[in-house]
């Protein structure tokens, strides 16, 4: 097998692994720091209403989409829903670099030492890794639900 064949196959799996890797780092480091987490997420200017449920269900959702991206069945469903949520988070970025003039981090980690651009490309980059993850295993998918119906 060529290596870009080798590539096109395996590189859903390679990026679901990334993501697995970043949301379950993101989400055992907002609960580690939890009281520091629950502190910035508090003074953001969009969130603040939100605070008491979004500090609990954004760490869950972390996790469960890294199990969703773990189980070879259930991969597509974990991309849409790293897709979905890096969307979330990037459009999140957006609005408060235009309309806020305090810019609190709550992410975890390492990501909390990013500038906001950075941060804002980085979350960019994995959209885009997300999207073409998508795409290819949706082409793998139709093309082996065409090769069964030969049969």
């Amino acid at each position: 097998m060529q290596s870009t064949q080798i590539l096109k196959k395996y590189f859903p799996d390679f990026i679901s692994f990334l993501f697995i890797f970043l949301f379950v780092y993101a989400a055992v480091s907002k609960l580690v720091d939890f009281s520091s987490f629950n502190a910035q997420l508090a003074q953001s200017p969009l969130l603040t209403g939100f605070t008491g449920w979004i500090i609990l269900i954004i760490p869950v959702i972390e996790i469960m989409i890294a199990i969703l991206l773990s189980i070879n069945r259930l991969r597509l469903k974990g991309l849409y829903a790293s897709f979905t949520i890096m969307i979330m988070f990037t459009v999140y970025i957006i609005v408060i670099l235009n309309f806020s003039e305090f810019i609190p981090c709550s992410c975890g980690g390492v990501l909390q030492h990013m500038s906001w651009k950075t941060h804002l490309a980085f979350n960019i980059v994995l959209v885009l890794l997300a999207a073409l993850s998508i795409l290819r295993l949706e082409t793998y998918k139709m093309r082996t639900t065409k090769e069964s119906k030969l049969y």
